[in-house]
């Protein structure tokens, strides 16, 4: 019942731009502090973003000035608009946030930065 679902990924060249989208299923994401979080081949997750339930938006420095992160509390659904991506980029893209004390998390998924 409550949910979320990541899309919006896929294959880009260097330099090129995604929109990635969570759309929230039982859960109003203006509520709630939303963390985009990644996991590179080989990697940790890494906490890359957040939007405060107020909008305002944290980014870590791997990604600030290159990643904007937005909400839509009509569509119920969060962004993350990635522009400039490097390889480095390569990752599958998880939503996240803290609800009823449980960590909940969509599925991921899938950005690959390549020529």
């Amino acid at each position: 019942q409550v949910q979320l679902v990541e899309s919006g990924g896929g294959l880009v060249q260097p330099g090129g731009s995604l929109r990635l989208s969570c759309t929230a299923s039982g859960i109003m994401l203006s509520s709630y502090t939303m963390h985009w979080y990644r996991q590179g081949p080989g990697k940790q997750r890494e906490l890359i973003a957040n939007i405060f339930s107020d909008g305002v938006s944290y980014y870590d420095d791997s990604v600030k000035g290159r990643f904007t992160v937005s909400r839509d509390d009509v569509k119920n659904t969060m962004y993350l608009q990635m522009n400039n991506l490097k390889p480095e980029d390569t990752a599958v893209y998880y939503c996240n946030t803290v609800y009823m004390s449980q960590n909940l998390w969509g599925r991921g998924t899938q950005v690959t930065v390549s020529s």
